[in-house]
């Protein structure tokens, strides 16, 4: 591949896979784990901005609005660089990314819930308590698990969403792909066929991801035919 007078190096991008290849686990723990721990934080709070009560709803929003509102950069600069004084102790890398992906996740989480869950007809609801269920019981027997479905394409597109966002945490020197590729880059001099290896490895995991979720959808939407 050329252009301009520059030849693109294939060995070059094959050897530095070995390499990037470290910084995999990485990405795909910070942002696996911090996606778990997003889903908990979301539900919690999705219900709560449903609640009628304000000092359910009002904290949740508040929550919701800052941390869609800042970009997922500030946010892990602000765990990793501004929580050690308010805590009083270094908070390690890896730690401070799953946390950044989690309360990031979470927020746009929520969101999906609440529309979700907003989604279901109300009869569903009085169907359930004609049928003598609580509350409660009518949630999670009738509503939770329709919504559940409605749910699953788009926090699917937000697992995508923060497996990308993985690649700002180099800032904090996690060994992520961007990070080892940083630093293989810093000794070889082969900026384009490394990040272009980088970019390989992210589609690698988010391209089957996408695969997925056109399936679930095609196959949602002949269910409900």
């Amino acid at each position: 591949m050329q252009g301009s007078g520059f030849t693109f190096d294939w060995q070059a991008a094959v050897d530095s896979l070995p390499y990037l290849i470290h910084g995999l686990p990485w990405t795909l723990l910070i942002s696996f784990g911090g996606l778990v721990v997003g889903f908990l934080i979301g539900v919690l709070a999705g219900l709560m901005s449903l609640a009628r009560t304000p000092l359910l709803r009002w904290p949740a929003t508040a929550y919701i609005e800052i941390f869609r509102g800042t970009p997922i950069l500030v946010q892990v600069l602000f765990i990793f660089y501004g929580l050690p004084d308010l805590l009083g102790g270094p908070i390690n890398a890896i730690t401070a990314g799953i946390a950044a992906i989690a309360l990031n996740s979470g927020a746009y989480i929520s969101e999906v819930v609440r529309g979700g869950v907003k989604s279901i007809d109300k009869g569903q609801r009085e169907a359930g308590v004609s049928l003598g269920l609580s509350r409660l019981q009518t949630f999670r027997y009738i509503i939770w698990p329709q919504a559940l479905r409605r749910m699953i394409p788009p926090l699917g597109n937000q697992a995508i969403v923060s497996i990308k966002d993985t690649s700002l945490f180099s800032v904090i020197g996690v060994g992520e792909l961007v990070r080892q590729g940083q630093l293989y880059i810093a000794t070889t001099f082969t900026a384009f066929e490394v990040y272009f290896m980088v970019a390989v490895l992210y589609l690698a995991i988010t391209i089957p991801l996408s695969i997925i979720l056109r399936w679930y959808e095609r196959r949602g939407q002949v269910s409900a035919r």
